[in-house]
């Protein structure tokens, strides 16, 4: 096997086209590390907000953008039982440390990959894991949707909320999400029972008395969310903590709110696997572009028309 490996680093931080294919060493297993010989990443609103100013993480000595990968274990370091080379396995490791998911061959933590769900390819398992594991976080760890409860996804037809739509039905909720009108037909297709188009009608005059929000935009829609929630309700927000409305306001309306970042878990990821292959979840893949077109994906991803996912082939 060669020593080296294909992926892609910025030359500086700054727009897409600061994107460019480089050869870099692979990397080693270590202990209770797996090697994964990737064969498609996922591209998300953090891998562009990263690249755009190099904050938020811990990077490498060379940087490699992304998170969401799916693949094939190439070899197993020192303490491995559960993987084995041959396995097909799909995860979100190290997030928010540099997992470089943009390229040939990634290691991950064995306990953050899980086996590929049956029934899906690598490019809609590559789709998954970061989206997912947000909408399981936000909906289920943060905010403990129930059965029969009323929640309101914002952004529901994006990689997120899209998602978020089925994890929530799969629960048993009753599901209202906010979208453009030429959405609506996708998202009843995934359960949602009630659309409103925010691009013609103002939400909080058309929603009351919700258990939970999911704040997928943030300015300034957390804010305007905490009127919609019942007593004791819980708005989970995405974006920032800045998005996050004040503690007092929250209080005063008798609700909860907090940020949610996600992070790698393999019981959510067992959950999610789990959800796809009895059929309640699906991912939609809006574009697939091949690794040397990481930039180009980038550009799609910024102009804030996505519906579903981007996913990079690597092979």
């Amino acid at each position: 096997m060669s020593k080296s490996m294909r992926a892609i680093s910025p030359r500086e931080w700054g727009s897409p086209d600061v994107l460019v294919p480089v050869e870099v060493d692979r990397p080693e297993p270590g202990l209770n590390e797996v090697l994964i010989r990737v064969h498609a990443a996922g591209v998300n609103p953090v891998d562009w907000k990263t690249r755009a100013s190099g904050a938020l993480i811990s990077w490498g000595a060379v940087p490699v953008p992304g998170w969401d990968v799916s693949g094939v274990v190439e070899a197993v370091g020192p303490g491995v039982t559960h993987h084995r080379p041959g396995d097909e396995v799909f995860g979100m490791p190290l997030f928010p440390r540099q997992a470089g998911a943009y390229a040939e061959y990634v290691v991950a933590p064995a306990r953050q990959v899980v086996r590929k769900p049956e029934g899906v390819d690598h490019v809609q398992a590559a789709a998954l894991p970061l989206a997912a594991l947000t909408a399981w976080q936000a909906l289920v760890d943060t905010a403990g949707l129930e059965a029969g409860q009323r929640v309101l996804i914002h952004a529901a037809a994006g990689g997120v909320g899209h998602l978020a739509v089925q994890i929530a039905k799969a629960r048993g909720a009753y599901v209202i999400g906010t979208a453009s009108a030429g959405k609506h037909d996708f998202l009843r297709e995934l359960g949602a029972d009630e659309l409103i188009d925010y691009r013609v009608v103002d939400f909080t005059e058309q929603v009351r008395d919700v258990d939970v929000v999911l704040d997928g935009i943030g300015n300034g829609y957390g804010a305007r969310s905490l009127g919609v929630l019942r007593r004791g309700g819980v708005l989970a927000t995405l974006p920032s903590p800045d998005d996050v409305p004040p503690a007092g306001e929250a209080e005063a309306l008798g609700v909860r709110t907090g940020w949610t970042l996600v992070e790698p878990d393999n019981a959510g990821l067992q959950e999610i696997a789990r959800l796809v292959e009895a059929g309640q979840l699906r991912v939609h893949v809006d574009t697939v572009l091949p690794l040397d077109e990481a930039a180009k994906a980038h550009e799609h991803g910024e102009q804030g028309r996505t519906q579903g996912k981007i996913v990079l082939k690597v092979r």
